[in-house]
């Protein structure tokens, strides 16, 4: 496995407010919020980015986008609406090279590109 904040929180070396966790991620409340709901989904597979998910391996990126769905629809929101979003590579501001799935919610959101 890796050696990133993420990995470090997947083994439990650092803390983080898990709010969901099965055999193939971890979610977590992000420490740097952008919306009133920001949790992170993360697998436990290790990819730095996507770039480097082989397509044999897609299922990783559908179950980080299920959990996301199921979470937004248990924590009452997903009918108001949420955004998920992956970044990939510093230009589109990945900061931690562990794939990752943000989920943002609970206020309006803007358009692509404003804040």
């Amino acid at each position: 496995m890796g050696d990133t904040i993420f990995h470090k929180i997947i083994h439990r070396e650092i803390p983080a407010d898990i709010v969901y966790e099965d055999a193939h991620m971890v979610a977590f409340r992000d420490i740097a919020p952008q919306a009133p709901v920001h949790v992170l989904f993360v697998p436990k597979q290790t990819f730095a980015t996507l770039n480097d998910v082989p397509e044999d391996s897609a299922l990783v990126i559908g179950r980080l986008a299920t959990a996301a769905a199921r979470y937004a629809k248990a924590q009452g929101f997903a009918d108001d609406g949420y955004r998920i979003v992956m970044n990939c590579n510093g230009d589109a501001g990945q900061t931690v090279f562990q794939i990752h799935l943000h989920l943002l919610a609970g206020a309006p959101l803007g358009r692509f590109g404003t804040p």
